[in-house]
């Protein structure tokens, strides 16, 4: 069977940690950030602990609903 989550590394976290601090400067919490994105909240808190290796898109909608550039988040 096919393993869908593997160790986070260094660049899923550095993301994942940069998100998170830009979606609390923000004042947003996970539903709010999941309602803007339209990506759920379940997911937005993986890619936050770097479990998701998460696609461009999916970090540019993230980037777009906390209000910042994508390459703030990198």
């Amino acid at each position: 069977m096919a393993k869908t989550q593997s160790d986070p590394t260094t660049s899923r976290l550095t993301f994942g940690r940069r998100l998170r601090e830009e979606r609390n400067r923000a004042g947003m919490t996970l539903e709010d950030l999941a309602d803007r994105s339209g990506i759920t909240w379940s997911y937005i808190a993986q890619v936050e602990v770097g479990r998701r290796n998460i696609s461009v898109d999916n970090m540019h909608r993230l980037a777009e609903g906390v209000g910042v550039a994508l390459r703030d988040l990198l």
